[in-house]
């Protein structure tokens, strides 16, 4: 499996023993527990369910309270489920730490990204603005969207303004610069989605790994 859940800390930089800058993004991973395992004979497939971040028992609702109840573990903030190959190979009360992971590799990084509200065309697709003189009453509107009269209606799909940012977004391929296991800590280079204490989910790269 190696994928955990951990938490966005912030950004920061180091060096190289070159003495290159690295920009770094820091994210607390685990220690995570193993709440649940799934095969195919109990639930028609296999999965392993595993529990991060801490709380307080009565942020937790009864049914998931019996849950961890159920699997002899401490209560915790999320649940997250990933599939694997043999979910025999890992048992209810396991921990999972960063110390899967190896300096130097490639992981995909999955998080919320910024939720940035109702924005106009421009700042939410990149559109041109319109003429800054003359009368001119479009500065920073959409102009013309229906084509005059053929087809004299506005497409499906046409880019405008709307909602903007909260959403799923996967950064792909970036280096695993350095594990801290003492701390729980993994330093990716670059940046990566979400807010600072923002909930992501780091696990190795599909594509590079293929």
């Amino acid at each position: 499996m190696k994928t955990l859940l951990g938490k966005k800390i912030g950004m920061t930089q180091i060096f190289t023993e070159e003495g290159t800058v690295v920009p770094v993004t820091v994210i607390e991973a685990g220690p995570e527990v193993v709440t649940q395992v799934k095969t195919v004979e109990t639930d028609g497939y296999n999965a392993v369910q595993i529990a991060f971040g801490d709380t307080k028992p009565h942020r937790v609702n009864k049914p998931l309270t019996g849950h961890f109840e159920k699997a002899g573990v401490e209560i915790k903030k999320h649940l997250a489920e990933f599939r694997v190959e043999e979910g025999e190979s890992y048992e209810v009360g396991q921990v999972i730490t960063v110390a899967d992971f190896e300096e130097g590799i490639k992981v995909d990084v999955t998080g919320v990204s910024k939720g940035k509200g109702t924005q106009g065309n421009i700042k939410r697709h990149g559109h041109h603005r319109g003429p800054m003189s003359h009368g001119s009453k479009h500065k920073r509107l959409a102009g013309a969207l229906a084509g005059a009269s053929y087809p004299g209606r506005v497409f499906k799909g046409n880019k405008g303004p709307g909602r903007m940012g909260h959403e799923t977004v996967t950064i792909q391929n970036i280096e695993l610069v350095k594990v801290i296991a003492d701390r729980n800590l993994l330093l990716v280079k670059g940046a990566i989605p979400g807010a600072k204490g923002s909930l992501v989910k780091v696990r190795p790269a599909v594509k590079t790994n293929k």
